[in-house]
């Protein structure tokens, strides 16, 4: 194993371990099931400030997106070393 494929292993589990707490630490947003068949309230997104939650969202999609890019390069990795 090179040292490179060493750091992205390192950089796959911690960006898994900051979505996993990120996804914990958000409140529940809808209502289930029932709020996406009809039964939910209208949210107008013109009022409403940027809060705690609109932020870890916006991490958690920056660090599944940063999963991504680190397992595909992790799997690119593997093929060419060889």
């Amino acid at each position: 194993m090179s040292v490179l494929e060493i750091i992205s292993g390192g950089l796959l589990i911690l960006a898994s371990l900051v979505i996993i707490l990120m996804v914990l630490v958000q409140q529940p947003s809808g209502s289930g099931l029932s709020g996406a068949i009809g039964g939910g309230e209208a949210l107008t997104s013109q009022t409403r400030t940027r809060t705690r939650d609109e932020s870890l969202t916006k991490w958690t999609k920056i660090a599944a997106v940063v999963f991504f890019v680190v397992t595909l390069a992790v799997n690119l990795f593997g093929v060419f070393a060889k």
